[in-house]
C-alpha cells in the first residue's frame, strides 16, 4: 500500500488569514480510478487546460461546479482524504530568530506535513506502507528546496512514523509536480483557494469605480457555495474558519476533510489586526 499525497499553498497573507496550505491523500489503490475519472470529466467538459481557481469565470464555473461534484463524490467516500491549513493574522509568532523566521515558509510546511494527516492513526495493522509526496513547485531557490525534502524524508525515522511502519522507499519519493500534469492537484488548488477567498472575504470585493462586483467575483462566489455544501453535506453546520473538531484523536486521520487553524506556541496579539466586520 501507498499513500499518495498532493500539497499546494495559496495566499501568505490575506487580510484576515494566510500561510494556506492544502493536501490530498489518495491511497494507491484508489489513484488510477480517480485519476482517470476527472481526466475524463475534463475532456467531456472540453476543458483543455489547467483547471485553476484563478482561472474561474462566469463562462466555466458550471464545469467547475460538475469537477468538484465528482471530486467531492470521492472524499464523501474516503477515497479523497482533503486537509486545508491557515493561520490567523490575530496571532503573530514570538521568539524566532532571523533563521527560523527566514524559513517560515518551509516550517509550516513541514509541520503541515507532520501532522494534518493523523498519519501515525492510520496503520493499526503496521503493514509496510509507504508515501508519495508530490508538492506544487516550490518557491525558493534549487539548494533550499532540497534540504527541505530531505527534512520531510526524515520524519519516517520520527515515533510516529516509525511506530506505524510508515515510510519513504527513496529520497525520489519526494518531488514538484508541475500542476499542469496532474489533475487531483488542479482540484486541490480549487478547494484551496475558494477557502481563502471565503476566508478573506474576497466574495465582497468591488472595482475601484465600480458599484457592484464584477462577473468573476460572483462566479467564484458561487463555486465557493458549491464546495462549501459539499463539505457541509459531510459535516452538517461545517465552521470553514476553526480547526475541526475531534471525537478521539484517531479522526484526524478517520475524517475525509478537515481544517486546521494552526496557532504558534508563543505569539503576541496583532495590534494593527483590523477585526471582520460583523
Amino acid at each position: 500500500m501507498q499513500y499518495i499525497i498532493y500539497t499546494d499553498e495559496s495566499e501568505k497573507k490575506g487580510k484576515y488569514y494566510g500561510n494556506f496550505y492544502g493536501g490530498a491523500l489518495i491511497r494507491s489503490i484508489d489513484f488510477d480510478q480517480i485519476n482517470a475519472d476527472i481526466k475524463r470529466m475534463k475532456e467531456e467538459l472540453n476543458i483543455y487546460g489547467e483547471i485553476k481557481w484563478q482561472k474561474v469565470s462566469e463562462r466555466y464555473v458550471s464545469k467547475y461546479i460538475e469537477i468538484m461534484e465528482l471530486f467531492f463524490d470521492y472524499v464523501k467516500m474516503d477515497k479523497i482524504k482533503v486537509r486545508i491549513m491557515f493561520t490567523h493574522n490575530l496571532f503573530q509568532p514570538v521568539g524566532l530568530n532571523k533563521s527560523q523566521e527566514g524559513n517560515e515558509y518551509f516550517l509550516l510546511y513541514y509541520q503541515f506535513f507532520k501532522h494534518i494527516f493523523g498519519l501515525q492513526y492510520s496503520n493499526p495493522s503496521r503493514e509496510p506502507i509507504s508515501l508519495y509526496i508530490l508538492m506544487d513547485q516550490l518557491p525558493d531557490t534549487k539548494e533550499k528546496n532540497e534540504e527541505f525534502k530531505r527534512f520531510i524524508y526524515n520524519l519516517q525515522y520520527q515515533d510516529i512514523f516509525w511506530e506505524s511502519n510508515i515510510h519513504f522507499n527513496s529520497l525520489d519519493d519526494i518531488g514538484e509536480a508541475k500542476s499542469h500534469d496532474h489533475v487531483i492537484l488542479q482540484c486541490l488548488d480549487v478547494v484551496l483557494g475558494a477557502i481563502e477567498f471565503r476566508l478573506n472575504e474576497k466574495h465582497k470585493e468591488i472595482p475601484e469605480g465600480k458599484k457592484r462586483r464584477g462577473k468573476r467575483t460572483r462566479a467564484k462566489e458561487a463555486l465557493y457555495k458549491y464546495i462549501n455544501r459539499r463539505i457541509r453535506d459531510i459535516y452538517p453546520g461545517f465552521n470553514i474558519g476553526i480547526t475541526t473538531g475531534i471525537s478521539t484523536v484517531k479522526d484526524r486521520w478517520n475524517h475525509p476533510y478537515r481544517h486546521w487553524k494552526f496557532e504558534p506556541k508563543e505569539f503576541r496579539v496583532n495590534q494593527d489586526y483590523v477585526p471582520k466586520r460583523k
